[in-house]
């Protein structure tokens, strides 16, 4: 059974997430995370002994070392979303190294943030942490807004900053979504080298129920059954539920076989302690055993 605390802050979901077992698809099926993922998953692939290494170097950081799960705090604002609107409720993380010492703080796995704020602050921290640059943004300053991606950053610029990764946004859905996903695939291409459409009624029928430890399943039988780790969001800041919330998003996560959090509102839009505590708190669901895959 998990620990005391982490039952007590699940509260009367404890026995609905802790005691599930899914029965639609089975977790022989798929690929669990582990220790040996990068050897496991990725070394006879087409990805470079830099992408080979810098996967390492992220999976082998923070708390959740060599565990084979991973969690990365995220700060997406200053464009798309702007500074205030999100560092408002806590005005320290307006200064990005800030953001920095909560993520090490916090014990993850890596920081995901903007290039102007891994950019202004690479020189001290690169090496201390590993570092995912998000190259591509959209504004809301044009009338009427409009849902769009610009490239802004590059590969390169993420690789000479020292970085082991970058990340990108598509709008799935919008009229430039096709564009979005053209121009991400090449930035990811060069990264690795230094169809969304219809689906069955099975899907609902068998593969899934309204579980939400059965939905997260079939999201990573999505990726490859598992052999690509699944990363789920830690979701808006709702105040005082945060920490509970997140808590039972990573027991959702770890049950049905994904491989951790990026867990960035929750965190960063309250004082620091409450953040590296809610960090960790998530942490602890990997780092805890008794906390199976269902």
């Amino acid at each position: 059974m998990a620990n005391n605390r982490l039952v007590q802050l699940l509260g009367d979901q404890a026995e609905y997430l802790l005691g599930h077992t899914c029965k639609t698809i089975d977790k022989n099926d798929i690929t669990l995370p582990s220790a040996d993922h990068v050897d496991k998953i990725w070394v006879n692939s087409n990805r470079s002994n830099q992408t080979l290494r810098n996967l390492q170097a992220l999976l082998g950081h923070g708390r959740l070392a060599n565990t084979g799960y991973c969690s990365i705090f995220p700060v997406d604002q200053g464009i798309e979303h702007s500074a205030g609107s999100a560092f408002s409720p806590n005005p320290i993380y307006f200064d990005p190294e800030n953001i920095i010492k909560l993520a090490i703080e916090g014990g993850c796995n890596g920081v995901a943030s903007t290039y102007g704020v891994l950019g202004l602050m690479s020189r001290k921290y690169a090496h201390k942490i590993p570092f995912v640059v998000k190259i591509n943004h959209n504004e809301f300053l044009s009338m009427p807004n409009k849902y769009d991606q610009t490239m802004f950053g590059s590969v390169k610029n993420a690789w000479d900053m020292g970085a082991v990764g970058v990340g990108a946004t598509i709008y799935w859905g919008s009229a430039e979504s096709a564009k979005q996903l053209k121009e991400v695939a090449e930035a990811f291409e060069l990264a690795h080298q230094t169809k969304h459409g219809k689906t069955s009624k099975l899907v609902y029928e068998k593969l899934t129920t309204d579980h939400p430890i059965d939905l997260t399943r079939y999201q990573v039988l999505n990726c490859y059954s598992g052999r690509i780790g699944l990363i789920n969001s830690g979701g808006e800041s709702k105040g005082t539920s945060d920490l509970a919330d997140s808590v039972a998003t990573a027991v959702v996560n770890k049950r049905a076989g994904g491989m951790g959090l990026i867990l960035g509102r929750k965190a960063f839009q309250r004082p620091f302690k409450e953040g590296v505590e809610i960090l960790e708190a998530t942490q602890d669901v990997y780092l805890d055993n008794s906390i199976t895959i269902a």
